[in-house]
């Protein structure tokens, strides 16, 4: 019987060292985690419980890790919404490179025939520093950039929308470049407080860690190069490495964040 209880009293002591440790894990975490949230410029109820409970648990978890990065991309402070005049000179050029290539390789005219029939596609080139092999010959999208690391097209057939969402980590700025030229104000994106109309303007670079939301109530088939670029930072190769360790971890897991879009793969 003594055998017996001094084995509970073990057990017990261990689960209640299991317990302490997990106690200031999720601690930390939501202390981390209410400064990550507090970014949003549209901060209420409804966006800590999503963040916290919903489609941001991810970005949660992540949340230590993306406040290192914040650090690391000192002096550059995370402006939220950038204009491309904001980024680096270097940072402008391959993105012009690949922005031109999308006009000059007449993009929209081979992608007519394969998204045509689904309501939401995305087709990848480069995903997170490395090269996606589909049947589009786009030479330029499979060059060895310095700061781009993903390159696809989101297409949105008419009347489709996203639901409010967080992207998971901040090694990289989100650049949105709608390829048509849509005709009215139903076309736009949301960033917290922000509200950007695809009408007035093709190009809107953003945070998307950032709680934001796609919508296209058009008539129109709304074309956007969807590019992620390596934040402003004086170390630009420690930012590519954990790109590079982050597509590692999320290669057999990638269909998580596109389970609502027709993925092209060749």
């Amino acid at each position: 019987m003594n055998n017996f209880l001094n084995v509970v009293r073990v057990l017990l002591k261990i689960i209640g060292k299991i317990a302490v440790f997990f106690a200031k894990v999720i601690g930390v975490l939501t202390l981390v985690g209410a400064y990550d949230v507090s970014r949003n410029t549209n901060l209420d109820g409804s966006v800590v419980k999503r963040y916290f409970l919903g489609n941001g648990a991810l970005t949660w978890l992540l949340s230590p890790l993306n406040a290192i990065m914040d650090v690391l991309a000192l002096p550059f402070v995370n402006k939220g919404v950038y204009t491309l005049e904001e980024l680096p000179a270097a940072y402008q050029s391959e993105l012009k490179k690949v922005l031109d290539a999308s006009v000059s390789e007449n993009l929209i005219e081979k992608l007519e025939e394969v998204v045509k029939d689904r309501a939401r596609t995305m087709v990848f080139f480069k995903w997170y520093g490395e090269n996606v092999k589909n049947s589009l010959e786009i030479p330029a999208f499979h060059d060895d950039y310095k700061y781009v690391q993903t390159i696809g097209v989101s297409v949105f057939n008419k009347k489709q929308s996203t639901s409010k969402h967080f992207g998971p980590f901040r090694a990289t700025l989100r650049v949105l470049y709608n390829i048509n030229q849509m005709t009215d104000a139903s076309a736009y994106i949301t960033v917290g407080n922000t509200t950007h109309y695809w009408k007035d303007e093709q190009l809107f670079i953003f945070d998307d860690t950032l709680m934001h939301q796609s919508i296209n109530e058009t008539s129109q088939t709304r074309y956007c190069m969807f590019i992620d670029i390596l934040r402003p930072s004086l170390l630009p190769g420690v930012f590519k490495g954990i790109v590079g360790v982050v597509r590692y971890f999320l290669r057999s897991v990638n269909y998580i964040f596109y389970k609502n879009w027709d993925v092209v793969e060749s």
